[in-house]
C-alpha cells in the first residue's frame, strides 16, 4: 500500500483547521484537536537549517513545536532527536479490506451510521476524553463521513467515526464505556463501519492506533487488520525539576 496516499487519505478524513506551507515544512492548525493536526510535517529535502522556521511557525499559531516523522525520514528523526525532542506516541497505521470486514453483519440493533452524531454519542466521547476540539476535526470533513453508534443490551455503549477518501475509508475516535468493553461492541462497530464504507465504493478500512494501546491492537488483529505503515512523533522532551 503506498504510504504517501495513506497519510493523504488520514488527514483528509482527519483534517486540521488550516495547513500553511513554510519552506519545505507544512505546519498545520490544529485548534487544540490533537497531535495528529497539529504536527508541522516535512513536504522537501531536510535541511537542518529550516529546523528553527518550523519551530518559529508552530509558536506563531499558539502551538507547542511538534513534528510527525514518517518512515525514511531518518536524518530529521536524527536530527531532532540531537536536538533533544523525544519520541512519543509511536503510531502504527492498521488496514483490512472493506469486503471481509462487512461480510460479516453486526447482530441487529447493535451498531448503526448515521450523520449528524446524536447527543448521546456527543457525551459518550465527550466522556472518553474526545472532548468539543476533537469533535469540530469531524465536523471539518468535507467528503463521505459517519458516525457510528454501538449498543449493548438497550444502551448506548461506544461510539466512533469514519470518512472517506476516495477508495480509503478510516476509522477515528472509537470510544467504548468501560462498562460495555471486551462484549464485542468495537468489533460490530467496526462491521458497521465496513458495511457504510462498501456503500460507499471504498475497498480498505484502516484506522490508527498508538503503539502502547495493547487492547485495540488485539480488536483489529481480531479482524485481520495488518500493518501497513508506522510513524512517530517528537516534541522537546520535557525539563526535569
Amino acid at each position: 500500500m503506498n504510504l504517501a496516499r495513506l497519510f493523504a487519505g488520514q488527514e483528509a478524513t482527519w483534517p486540521p483547521a488550516a495547513r500553511h506551507i513554510a519552506g519545505p515544512w507544512s505546519l498545520r492548525d490544529g485548534q487544540g484537536g490533537g497531535k495528529r493536526v497539529s504536527a508541522a510535517t516535512l513536504d522537501g529535502a531536510f535541511d537542518p537549517a529550516a529546523v528553527a522556521e518550523a519551530e518559529a511557525g508552530m509558536r506563531a499559531l499558539g502551538q507547542a513545536p511538534l513534528f510527525m516523522v514518517r518512515p525514511d525520514e531518518t536524518a530529521l528523526d536524527a536530527d531532532l532527536a540531537a536536538r533533544g525532542y523525544a519520541v512519543v506516541d509511536p503510531v502504527t497505521i492498521l488496514s483490512g479490506a472493506v469486503a471481509d470486514l462487512a461480510a460479516e453483519p453486526p447482530p441487529p440493533v447493535s451498531a448503526f451510521t448515521l450523520w449528524e452524531p446524536l447527543a448521546i454519542m456527543d457525551e459518550l466521547w465527550a466522556e472518553n476524553g474526545i472532548g468539543p476540539a476533537r469533535r469540530a476535526v469531524m465536523a471539518r470533513v468535507q467528503g463521505p463521513k459517519t458516525a457510528i453508534l454501538g449498543r449493548r443490551k438497550d444502551r448506548a455503549a461506544g461510539v466512533a467515526f469514519a470518512a472517506l477518501d476516495r477508495d480509503m475509508a478510516f476509522v477515528h475516535a472509537v470510544a467504548v464505556s468501560p462498562e460495555h468493553r471486551r462484549q464485542g461492541t468495537a468489533v460490530n462497530m467496526m462491521r458497521a463501519a465496513a458495511q457504510w464504507a462498501q456503500d460507499q465504493g471504498a475497498t480498505s478500512l484502516n484506522v490508527l492506533v498508538t503503539d502502547h494501546n495493547h487492547a485495540a491492537r488485539a480488536l483489529y488483529a481480531s479482524l485481520n487488520m495488518t500493518d501497513v505503515g508506522q510513524y512517530h512523533y517528537r516534541t522537546i522532551a520535557p525539563q526535569k525539576a
